[in-house]
């Protein structure tokens, strides 16, 4: 009876662990991304911890053109902790039917990740990126500043769509 005891409340506690994202909208994206207004600079404000930005300290950035078969290339740089610049270039592609706010991202071949606009400005000033299954989250800004209200706003619809932001990391930007 006892190891029944346990199983039962071991279930129980697996139930409301789980309730949050149960609970929690499934992610979206963005109904229309204008991609020529999307094309550009953007500084990375803050993100959810990844494999490939586990050096990144400070001075993330990603610029964004367009390539001549309508592909996006994709420039990520960051600074490492001995200020050393990384650089990774990538190729995006636009997903059918998704309005422009569902792209794929190549960095090398044959591996890509999902990249879906689930947030953005009206005037194009921040944009939050994030992944369909809650691992990958970006904020990014036209500068390398952010509006608090701002912000606040963009974490809002994260955490209303499931993403989990004990471990957002804000991003410094400039000398150190």
């Amino acid at each position: 009876m006892t190891h029944f005891r346990h199983l039962r409340r071991a279930f129980w506690l697996c139930l409301l662990a789980a309730l949050p994202r149960a609970m929690a909208d499934p992610v979206q994206s963005v109904p229309t991304l204008e991609v020529d207004r999307y094309l550009g600079t953007w500084y990375e404000i803050g993100h959810l911890p990844m494999f490939f930005q586990r050096l990144c300290v400070s001075d993330t950035t990603a610029q964004y053109s367009k390539n001549a078969d309508g592909s996006i290339a994709v420039l990520n740089s960051c600074r490492h902790e001995d200020r050393q610049l990384d650089i990774a270039r990538g190729t995006a592609t636009v997903l059918p039917n998704s309005g422009n706010a569902r792209l794929k991202v190549q960095f090398f071949w044959p591996f890509s990740g999902d990249y879906w606009v689930i947030g953005l400005a009206s005037d194009y000033h921040w944009a939050l990126v994030g992944s369909p299954n809650n691992k990958y989250l970006w904020l990014l800004s036209r500068s390398p500043t952010l509006a608090q209200t701002d912000v606040d706003t963009a974490l809002q619809i994260a955490r209303r769509q499931g993403f989990d932001l004990d471990k957002f990391i804000y991003t410094p930007h400039g000398e150190r």
